[in-house]
């Protein structure tokens, strides 16, 4: 049996009127097909909430002065619907659905993909995070996380078919994850008989990397794409 695939598309911002209606701040970019009258829709709702563990059936979705209005079965009045404010919805999906807009996937198709650099496999995609200039493909490097943007100028292939993404970093991006060289015999001395010579040898300190690190993101049904 495949593994199951949920993505999160929408969350339930406030009540609206008094029968139950309610406002939703959508996560998806295909809203008449995820919310179509008897979609059901996981509830992410704290444990004590009266909702926890429940689903939702969607009997239908308006929109008042631009702003998405949802029904759903049960929920009658206003104190219902305010009980279900914050609840976050979120859908199975097919995880081979392979999305429609050129150049997009879905940010789970992409995690586990092998990482091709000159027709040799590199590393593996391990997830995609999403930051404010573009998404980042976090990717292992013999057991090392990098961060390589998801833009069509570095990432120029994904190949879901095949399982892999093609990469073409520009100098420096990956190479800072090699092991430095070891100096060369004798450096040691040569320093030391330079020191002999100077009466007053100016010590330097090498810059030490620091390593950034990022939380994951919940996956969202919009697809990721590349710049």
């Amino acid at each position: 049996m495949p593994a199951r695939t949920q993505l999160r598309v929408g969350r339930l911002t406030r009540a609206h009127g008094l029968k139950g209606a309610i406002k939703v701040e959508l996560y998806t970019d295909d809203p008449a097909r995820r919310f179509t009258p008897g979609a059901k829709f996981t509830l992410q709702v704290p444990t004590s909430s009266k909702w926890h563990g429940k689903t939702l059936e969607l009997l239908e979705l308006r929109v008042y002065n631009g702003t998405p209005v949802a029904f759903f079965a049960g929920v009658t009045d206003r104190t219902e619907a305010e009980s279900l404010v914050k609840a976050v919805l979120w859908i199975d999906q097919d995880p081979t659905e392979v999305s429609t807009e050129p150049d997009a996937w879905y940010v789970h198709q992409l995690a586990g993909l092998d990482v091709i650099r000159d027709g040799a496999r590199i590393g593996r995609v391990v997830r995609v995070d999403p930051m404010p200039a573009q998404d980042m493909l976090i990717i292992d490097i013999d057991g090392a996380e990098t961060m390589v943007p998801f833009v069509k100028a570095i990432v120029p292939e994904v190949d879901l078919r095949a399982g892999r993404i093609v990469v073409t970093p520009p100098p420096g991006l990956l190479e800072d994850l090699e092991t430095p060289d070891e100096p060369a015999e004798g450096t040691a001395d040569e320093a030391a008989d330079e020191a002999v010579v100077d009466e007053a040898p100016e010590a330097t300190e090498g810059a030490v990397p620091v390593d950034a690190s990022v939380d994951d993101a919940a996956a969202d049904d919009s697809p990721a794409d590349r710049a």
